[in-house]
């Protein structure tokens, strides 16, 4: 049928490849693309400066990167402090994994050049999402910025 998705099932991988926005470091990795999630905690909207992160797990022996990206570290609401790796040169946030012990890579879904394969199936930190966050339906859009500049 035309039009209609099948989510993928879990247990399936896929290659994956993206870069940060000037392309200094390019990263890839296998990911499973029905474990992408959307986190609403307050760290991930104040790290992208939005109202919620994408990200995908990716096995940490599959993960290549290629540059070298600014690192800190942070401790979240959970305790667990996370390296957060971002472009030194334009900002761009590429990835998180913990500080030790390590089987995982959290990729920011949105610096993957096949994001429009990878469909979100799980939601976290609700508590924290913004009330408009939860759904746009109702909200007016437009194929490129022709409404924006009207308003």
């Amino acid at each position: 049928m035309q039009g209609l998705t099948v989510a993928p099932k879990e247990g399936t991988t896929m290659q994956v490849s993206g870069a940060c926005h000037c392309g200094a470091i390019r990263l890839a990795a296998t990911v499973d693309p029905s474990r992408v999630v959307v986190c609403h905690c307050a760290d991930c909207q104040v790290l992208t400066g939005t109202a919620y992160r994408v990200v995908v797990p990716a096995p940490v022996e599959t993960f290549q990167l290629h540059g070298e990206p600014k690192r800190y570290v942070r401790t979240g609401d959970s305790g667990a402090k996370r390296v957060q790796a971002f472009c030194p040169e334009c900002g761009t946030p590429l990835f998180a994994i913990a500080l030790e012990g390590a089987a995982h890579v959290s990729l920011r879904v949105g610096v993957l050049d096949q994001r429009a394969q990878l469909k979100p199936s799980l939601q976290i930190w609700m508590r924290s999402a913004l009330p408009w966050a939860r759904s746009l339906t109702g909200v007016a859009g437009c194929e490129q910025q022709e409404l924006f500049g009207a308003r």
